[in-house]
């Protein structure tokens, strides 16, 4: 053992050393060896490694071991362990617990009749008290919830065992921790009575509704000794797993939670650690950490007792004195006197402590506030203003986000309450108004630099997690508490918020008498260090309640919209004024005194404050449909006023995010807007200009993409208000024609040279030039695939050519496969938005194009050697032939037979052997749906066959291809990929929910046991075991179609079939299958099965050769 843990030890040398390990292991007489090794030796490996044996001996081969050497086993062991359990170290101590545990597993109470007693008297005698709470604790884990196999029946038994024991267990669990509280009690100076005593008085009285519980709650806190502290950890652990599984009932008695609560109290006393730091000795330091530790298990027992959602009646009111007594821990962390601040007294506490408690928070509010609301004498504000504390004082970030959640939960269940008690809306808002509104000042203040900068300066803006930074998600999660106070208290969280954004704003808007010109251009002419903090601060803070204006844009539309006018006016108002102004003034240019501070300041507020106009774009829309017919003079000036600054940006000179927020606003004011002017303002038609003038820059991808389809929606989204006969189309249509005709110049004209070989540099301009033209077309088509027929027949007439020039290009580049995916990208898109404008012959010449250009060949080097970008255009190919086996109707069904057909005899074979999960979703999901949607194609059902049922067995028509389908979906169930398996399953579930098919002769007769027999393979194997409820209903669905024949002729079938199972077993097996023909009964009977047949298999591997089985 030694050599194959050395360093040195070569890993060959390793090799070998476990082959000889594992051949001892396996002989029958090899436990003899361990118990002489476990007894002789100290050394550490030797003994793990001979318990290992024992485990492996008591878990895999016990059935087969001679009752004589099991009765010699089951004395030895214990008295091993009563032996030298003082001196074992602790991890051998542990693992020798464990295994005499598994033994009880096995053997309890039939042949080991006293391994519960046994651990009962240990745990009462005073020398082995630890030693027994590890055997409890150890019992708890293996036996409640046992992990290895057994037999269902034994799972059960084993349960009702242990819970015949619980009620002595808390017992003696009780005892243990209350005698220690209480010997350490007495001797505890009681310290003098402090000036401040009085102040907790009152709050816990109402709490507690008991002066003689307060006064328990407040005696000073015992100092235990170190073998104390020990015991009780233990006693808190094992009440933790206990509580883990244990059913609420009266056996948790008042006076066992009195007793965990006193021992919470250790978390929240700073005072231990103080003494431990006064005296100085790391000695006593420990000690206060120990502490600590007590106070986070209790909190643990407290959280798993808190998670139980179904409370019994009768312990609801245990709950209640549970939650007073927590809060009165709560009053305490938050307690403010002259030494402390609330946040140095959350500093020195544990932090697993603060965790717990903010856990134990949570679960209060997600799971118990609806009940316990209810109680008259439960103080919910006076909750709320603790909470408020806890959560504004917290010591990390982490916390804060944590607390922030509360909140969060808080705020939901008050709004559904609202909603589902509308007649007293009023009462229960006024009852939570002054801490809502308190709630959202402090939230508020939190994400400004002005009040928070230390804490703010701490967080990354840098780093991605999760697609945002730091920053990022703490702004995000302070905006949604500020959205839901104001979907409550929408006057308040307005005039809360307002004036901090309008202080900001002044700032930035003054910044204007401080530019200055000089030789290169504009300059900000503040340079004292001062003065330039203070300005990085305003607007990082301007910033953030730019983004917070914008989240609450929703609060002002709908059936508000009248109500909250005007203050949505003035925002939208100074939005377009500072949006404006940014664009005059050219702050994203101008040269600052710190650059790299200032400079992307002024570039995010100046974006920040588009993106915050855009998010009013549906108010806007709504402004726009009640004024369009009176004064509409205000609305049109808000529109032109925003694109004169939005204009101004659409430039390369431009840094890209600005470039971006502009282009999003004018796509908002474009498609959700829709003002009928939009054409006719200059500023708009000088962006048109600019992107259809060939020697103008082209701007990055993004923003080229973004303005493009600007300009088509503004030229092809019918006009809100206005009846079609004033919508203009004809001239509508011609500018949108030219503008497509602008874009895909250089595309149209790479039709004359497609079939001409090309030289490499060359290639690479035509692919840049495919890749920007398809990117603009494949949007601009996907922005109007929703819309009306109008406008879909128009794009699709400006895009004409540019299709047809495509699909005569497709053929010349279906080796590349970077371009085919581009190309596939464009034309599933036209497929999904405009298939009924392209029309049906020039579809099908399409689909016929591809279906010759996707050869056998082709295929496999796109699948087999192309890599992801390959598979990516196969994928794309079958998701059109997806759109196109959809269609109903009779247009394109005569295309069936060629889709199955490359499906089955092309596409799969090339798949159906690769591990790779690729181009098998997509396969599968077009084979479900030339099946789902085309069901006639194989069941002829007439109406006369419908109305005679059962006389006329329907028509099957295509039955081969029928059942090659079924064929590949019963393979797909062999493999190991999930996702796949849970899809097919799915899709079989569906066919037959909408269309019989379990009931179809075809699949009843031929297929429906090999289903059946697969999936319970798959259970046996557990190779799926995350889909194990899904496989238990579809085997319900299957079998119930024929229950006669499930129980006569499948099931003793499918149990004949098993190897690993001798025939006693197996009539075991079948007998235990009740015949129930309901859901749950029928599952739980699969389950069963399967369970028992893995627990006799094990058994069975287990004995020795040549055993005799009766």
């Amino acid at each position: 053992m030694t050599e194959f843990f050395h360093n040195c030890t070569t890993n060959e040398r390793k090799r070998e050393i476990e082959e000889l390990l594992n051949n001892f292991a396996q002989q029958i007489g090899a436990w003899r060896f361990c118990l002489y090794f476990l007894s002789s030796t100290r050394n550490d490996y030797v003994m793990m490694y001979s318990l290992t044996v024992f485990e492996n001996l008591i878990n895999k081969m016990w059935l087969g071991v001679p009752s004589q050497d099991k009765m010699e086993i089951r004395s030895c062991l214990p008295k091993l362990l009563l032996a030298h359990h003082k001196t074992l170290p602790y991890f051998i101590r542990n693992k020798l617990c464990k295994v005499i545990v598994d033994i009880g597993r096995q053997d309890w109470p039939m042949f080991y009749h006293d391994f519960f007693t046994n651990i009962l008297q240990l745990i009462q005698s005073p020398v082995t008290t630890p030693l027994g709470l590890i055997m409890l604790k150890t019992t708890s884990e293996e036996l409640a919830c046992p992990r290895e196999d057994l037999s269902v029946a034994r799972k059960e038994e084993l349960r009702k065992l242990l819970l015949e024991q619980v009620q002595t267990v808390l017992g003696l669990l009780t005892g243990i921790l209350e005698s220690i509280w209480d010997k350490h009690s007495a001797t505890a100076a009681t310290p003098p009575p402090s000036p401040t005593s009085g102040e907790s008085g009152d709050l816990l009285s109402s709490l507690l509704q008991s002066p003689s519980a307060a006064k328990l709650l407040n005696q000073p806190i015992p100092i235990l000794d170190t073998d104390s502290e020990y015991i009780c950890s233990l006693a808190l652990e094992c009440l933790a797993h206990l509580f883990s599984w244990i059913p609420l009932s009266t056996s948790i008695t008042p006076s066992l939670l009195t007793t965990i609560f006193h021992f919470a109290r250790f978390g929240c006393d700073t005072r231990a650690r103080k003494m431990s730091s006064v005296n100085g000795s790391s000695h006593n330091s420990l000690l206060g950490q120990e502490r600590g530790r007590l106070g986070v298990l209790a909190m643990a027992c407290i959280n798993e007792l808190m998670s139980k959602n179904c409370v019994p009646m009768e312990f609801e009111e245990y709950l209640l004195r549970m939650f007073q007594q927590t809060f009165y821990l709560l009053q305490k962390i938050t307690k403010e006197n002259n030494a402390h601040t609330v946040k140095s007294r959350l500093e020195e506490l544990d932090e697993s402590y603060i965790e717990k408690f903010t856990d134990f928070l949570r679960l209060f509010v997600s799971v118990h506030l609806r009940r316990i609301e209810s109680y008259s004498q439960f103080p919910v504000v006076e909750f709320l203003a603790l909470l408020f504390k806890y959560t504004f004082h917290q010591p990390t970030h982490e916390g804060y986000f944590s607390c922030l959640d509360i909140w969060t939960l808080f705020l939901d269940y008050l709004t559904s309450k609202i909603k589902s008690r509308l007649a007293d809306k009023e009462a229960v808002l006024n009852r939570y108004e002054d801490a809502l509104v308190l709630l959202l000042t402090e939230v508020l203040n939190r994400i400004q630099f002005r009040y928070n900068q230390a804490q703010l300066e701490e967080l990354d803006d840098e780093t991605l997690d999760d697609d945002q930074t730091e920053w990022q998600r703490y702004l995000r999660q302070s905006l949604e508490v500020v959205a839901k106070v104001m979907e409550l208290l929408p006057t308040h969280a307005f005039s809360t918020l307002f004036p901090v954004l309008q202080d900001n704003l002044e700032v930035y808007l003054g910044l204007q008498q401080f530019v200055v010109t000089s030789g290169t251009g504009h300059r900000l002419n503040i340079t004292a260090e001062n003065d330039c903090r203070r300005l990085h601060c305003s607007l990082r803070d301007l910033s953030s309640l730019l983004q917070a204006v914008g989240r609450l844009a929703e609060y002002f539309t709908g059936d508000v919209f009248a109500a909250r006018f005007n203050d949505a006016l003035t925002v939208v108002e100074r939005l377009v004024k500072v949006t404006l102004y940014g664009s005059q003034i050219k702050l994203y240019n101008i040269e600052t005194a710190v650059p790299s501070v200032l400079k992307p300041d002024l570039i995010d507020v100046h974006a920040q404050s588009l993106a915050a106009l855009q998010a009013y774009s549906h108010w806007l829309a709504q402004f726009y449909s009640e004024v369009h017919r009176q004064n509409p003079e205000q609305f049109i000036s808000l529109v032109s006023t925003a694109l004169e600054a939005i204009t101004p940006l659409i430039s390369c000179k431009v840094q890209e995010k600005l470039l971006l927020s502009a282009c999003h606003l004018l796509v908002s004011l474009a498609t959700t807007v829709r003002p009928v002017f939009l054409i006719s303002i200059p500023a708009v038609q000088k962006v048109f200009n600019r992107i259809t003038d060939t020697s103008a820059q082209r701007l990055p991808d993004k923003a080229q993409v973004l303005v493009c389809r600007a300009l088509s929606n503004v030229l092809l989204l019918p006009w809100p208000n206005l009846p079609e006969s004033e919508q203009q189309w004809a001239v509508r249509s011609t500018n949108h024609a030219s503008l497509v005709s602008a874009l895909t110049r250089d595309y149209r004209q790479l039709k004359a040279t497609a079939s001409l070989p090309q030289r490499k540099l060359q290639l690479e301009d035509t692919k840049v030039i495919i890749h920007q033209t398809l990117s603009v077309l494949e949007d601009i088509v996907e922005s109007v695939s929703g819309e009306s027929t109008k406008s879909r027949q128009i794009c699709y007439q400006s895009l004409q050519e540019s299709v047809q020039v495509s699909l005569a290009l497709f053929p010349a580049f279906i080796h590349q496969s970077d371009v085919t995916d581009e190309m596939l990208s464009f034309f599933l898109t036209l497929f999904q938005g405009l298939r009924v404008q392209m029309g049906v012959p020039f579809t099908e010449q399409i689909i016929q194009t591809f279906l010759n250009m996707f050869t056998r060949e082709q295929l496999a080097e796109s699948i087999l050697h192309e890599g992801s970008t390959g598979c990516r255009v196969v994928e794309k190919f079958l998701k059109i032939l997806q759109v196109v086996v959809q269609e109903p109707g009779q247009v394109f069904k005569p295309f069936l037979p060629s889709v199955i057909s490359l499906c089955m005899e092309q596409v799969y074979p090339i798949i159906a052997e690769r591990s790779s999960p690729d181009v098998k979703a997509e396969l599968f999901e077009l084979l479900f749906r030339v099946l789902h949607h085309n069901w006639r194609y194989f069941f002829k059902s007439s109406v006369l066959a419908s109305v005679q049922r059962g006389v006329a067995e329907e028509q099957m028509e295509n039955e081969a291809q029928f059942s090659a389908i079924m064929q590949a979906f019963g393979q797909s169930f062999l493999q190991p990929d999930i996702h796949l398996f849970k899809q097919n399953l799915f899709y079989l579930e569906t066919l037959n929910t909408k269309q019989k098919l379990y009931h179809k002769k075809i699949f009843r007769t031929t297929m429906l046991f090999q289903f059946v027999n697969v999936l319970l393979q798959v259970l046996v194997h557990k190779s799926h075991d995350l889909l194990q409820e899904e496989i238990g209903i579809a085997t319900y669905n299957m079998a119930s179609v024929d229950f006669d024949g499930f129980y006569s002729a499948f099931l003793p079938e499918f149990l004949a079939s098993c190897d690993g199972v001798d025939s006693n077993q197996k009539n075991v097996l079948g007998r235990n299958f009740k015949m129930d023909r309901d859901l749950p009964s029928f599952t739980q009977n699969v389950h069963r099965l399967v369970n028992d047949l893995r627990y006799y298999r094990l058994c069975n591997d287990s004995l020795p050769p040549g055993t005799v089985k009766l």
